[in-house]
């Protein structure tokens, strides 16, 4: 039980936290030392952890068996009237939550095949098993992130660039963005259970193209 534990929750909270480190450290690199000032670069994940997407959320799946894991940490605090060049500079800030999942991926499919020269077969076991983990985990979280709906990083990378009044106001509806979230996710996927529908489309969404991701790394 720990041991499965250990293997299904580690690499959710090293996906989580270096995908908030890489938001803050990117927006460090181009004048913002907002997230420094405030100690968010940390490697410690007590700095990152949020109560319900760190904690309950993927445990919640986990136990519910849903097919597909995700979660996110406390966001890393980004001043954009520090950065240097706009809209560049917030669609690099935002990226690199993403680019950091799909790194930590390709890092892992490349020990998974060094894992398997592991002359213990318990240890090779566990260990091939800690690199899947990671990949899917890491795919899965930059595939979530790349929803475009606010907050989430998909909306800056795809919208952020338009200087229009109506991009703006989009990138803005975090508190929509959420409800539509929190529809989205537990809403419509009971509604069509109780009428006999899948409508759970943001779990087909990720099962569909994490599962087509992952194809290329293992």
């Amino acid at each position: 039980m720990f041991l499965n534990l250990f293997l299904t929750f580690v690499p959710i909270f090293v996906a989580i936290v270096l995908h908030e480190i890489a938001h803050g450290y990117v927006a460090y690199l181009l004048g913002d030392d907002t997230a420094k000032k405030k100690g968010r670069l940390s490697l410690n994940p007590l700095h990152h952890i949020d109560l319900f997407g760190t904690l309950i959320l993927p445990t919640f799946l986990w136990l519910a068996k849903t097919g597909f894991i995700f979660g996110w940490a406390r966001p890393v605090p980004v001043n954009p009237f520090q950065l240097k060049k706009h809209p560049r500079d917030d669609i690099l800030v935002a990226a690199a939550g993403i680019l950091m999942n799909l790194w930590l991926a390709i890092i892992s499919a490349l020990l998974l095949l060094l894992a398997a020269f592991i002359p213990v077969p318990y240890l090779r076991g566990v260990c091939s098993l800690f690199l899947i983990n990671m990949i899917i985990f890491n795919v899965g979280l930059a595939v979530f992130n790349f929803i475009p709906i606010p907050p989430l990083d998909g909306s800056k990378i795809l919208f952020g660039w338009i200087d229009r009044p109506w991009a703006k106001a989009y990138l803005n509806s975090y508190k929509y963005g959420l409800v539509v979230m929190v529809l989205l996710l537990f809403v419509l996927p009971a509604i069509g259970s109780g009428i006999g529908l899948d409508l759970n489309l943001i779990r087909n969404y990720m099962i569909s193209v994490t599962r087509f991701i992952c194809s290329f790394l293992m």
